[in-house]
């Protein structure tokens, strides 16, 4: 059996060679062996086991050979620095939407203060951005829609492993939240590539079609929130949205088009990219 360093070095080479990231390799080689980043490196001389060597050889082909993404081979992914399960039910969780919940809690917390909230999360996936709000300030109230049951299943999962306090709601984006009440903070990240747009096949081939694909113009599932959304609304609230790098003046004309007297913040992802808009009504 190959030491630790032998079996990182030739399957990171693997993976170069087939045009694929030698990092996924590395954390591949961590989960499977179940050691940290130190751990690793402290024993890279050690000799593994041959069941631990084959499982972890079977994983990296699956990423190389199958595009099979990592999160989906552990099972996993960190957000805000909490676990969360994953499969082909929901999207994976991106560096960039925590971005969207750092810049949500200081709104929150410059208009509500520390006076508790509900919280409303359209389209919810894995559970992350509701979850993680509540699970980060415990002033808030958080309800979750989804469509997919699915997806709603992981979800609910996660918010039980992380005991976080959420309530989920099956059905069609603000739908399932008619009659529940009203929020005072509406939160989405809702599938924003266009219909025709091309997707690379390690995400087209293994995550939701129904949490990527968003029109022919990538913007249905803004229009059917903002048409609805002052209908759950409190009269003071925070709407804050997830985009495409590329849609940020439409999302702004939207949001003028359907809501008033309104302040309306759009911010960069830490790439320079317009990503997120925050629409404030104090």
């Amino acid at each position: 059996m190959p030491t630790y360093q032998e079996a990182l070095s030739i399957n990171e080479q693997y993976a170069l060679d087939n045009d694929k990231e030698p990092t996924a390799v590395r954390i591949l080689l961590m989960h499977f062996s179940g050691l940290s980043g130190a751990e690793l490196l402290a024993r890279m001389q050690d000799m593994m086991q041959a069941d631990m060597y084959q499982r972890f050889r079977n994983a990296v082909d699956a990423y190389v050979i199958e595009h099979k993404p990592t999160q989906h081979i552990t099972e996993c992914e960190h957000f805000y620095g909490y676990r969360f399960g994953v499969n082909e039910n929901v999207l994976i969780p991106r560096f960039e939407t925590e971005e969207l919940i750092g810049y949500l809690l200081d709104y929150k917390a410059e208009l509500f203060g520390d006076t508790p909230v509900r919280v409303a999360d359209i389209g919810t996936g894995s559970g992350c951005l509701a979850i993680t709000l509540a699970l980060e300030d415990e002033n808030i109230e958080a309800h979750a829609t989804d469509i997919s049951e699915p997806a709603l299943k992981v979800a609910r999962q996660n918010s039980e492993n992380l005991g976080a306090n959420v309530t989920f709601h099956a059905g069609d984006m603000l739908a399932p939240l008619q009659g529940q009440g009203t929020f005072d903070i509406l939160v989405s990240n809702p599938p924003y590539i266009p219909n025709h747009e091309h997707v690379e096949a390690l995400v087209k081939n293994h995550e939701p079609h129904i949490a990527l694909f968003g029109g022919e113009d990538g913007l249905d599932y803004y229009r059917a929130i903002l048409r609805q959304a002052e209908s759950i609304m409190n009269g003071r609230y925070i709407i804050a949205f997830e985009h495409a790098y590329d849609k940020a003046k439409e999302i702004r004309k939207l949001c003028k088009k359907y809501l008033k007297n309104t302040r309306i913040i759009q911010k960069k992802d830490m790439q320079g990219k317009d990503r997120m808009t925050f629409v404030l009504r104090p």
